[in-house]
């Protein structure tokens, strides 16, 4: 009897077992929010309390988002043929390339960035620098102007990296966003400013945006 009884407990300690391991069984990671369109500032800079932060600024909900749960997506209409001459060499493969162009297009993003959230003062010179560190992804990476139909290249992973821009406190722009063939890309990116009062370095670390350009 004392024998069945152990066995009895046994199996019912075991059953709890289970049971509370099937309760404590790790999330289920939430889907990535999927941007395809509309005003959306990529690094969106903010300086509170001695930190400098970068998030998405999703124009479409007013929202800000961590990059981790962003998607951009850039569809095959943002396909271009890259013009002739010289000056368009970083961009392209095969004479195509996929670009999110500087001025709002229906049913692609409109790509910028913002520092209109860091204050007068704080960083020397008034300004912050955008430092693209590395790319990953099926091709090149570029981010330029134009202007009179010539290009101004920002910042390029085809040409070694990283490459650096320095941005104004209380800036918005938008920019062309260039992908020089489909796949996805994991573009990172840290900010860096220099604290007027002290002279040292604080950094947003590194912040890793994904986008999936669709063949």
């Amino acid at each position: 009897m004392n024998a069945m009884r152990t066995r009895n407990r046994l199996f019912a300690g075991l059953l709890l077992t289970g049971a509370l391991l099937v309760g404590t069984a790790a999330p289920v990671a939430a889907a990535p929010v999927v941007l395809s369109s509309g005003h959306v500032d990529v690094i969106d800079v903010d300086y509170t309390a001695g930190a400098l932060t970068v998030n998405v600024l999703d124009g479409t909900g007013a929202v800000e988002r961590n990059p981790a749960d962003v998607l951009f997506q850039v569809p095959n209409t943002a396909k271009i043929t890259v013009p002739v001459g010289s000056a368009w060499s970083f961009l392209g493969t095969g004479g195509q390339a996929w670009v999110l162009p500087q001025s709002s297009t229906a049913g692609l993003l409109w790509a910028g960035w913002n520092t209109t959230e860091v204050p007068s003062g704080i960083f020397q010179n008034n300004r912050v620098t955008f430092k693209l560190t590395s790319v990953s992804g099926p091709a090149g990476f570029s981010i330029y102007t134009v202007s009179g139909g010539t290009p101004t290249v920002l910042f390029d992973s085809g040409n070694g990296l990283p490459d650096s821009l320095n941005v104004n406190y209380n800036t918005h722009a938008h920019a062309n966003w260039g992908f020089d063939a489909a796949g996805t890309y994991a573009v990172t990116f840290e900010v860096t400013g220099k604290l007027a009062a002290t002279g040292a370095t604080v950094s947003s670390g590194a912040q890793t945006f994904t986008f999936e350009v669709l063949s």
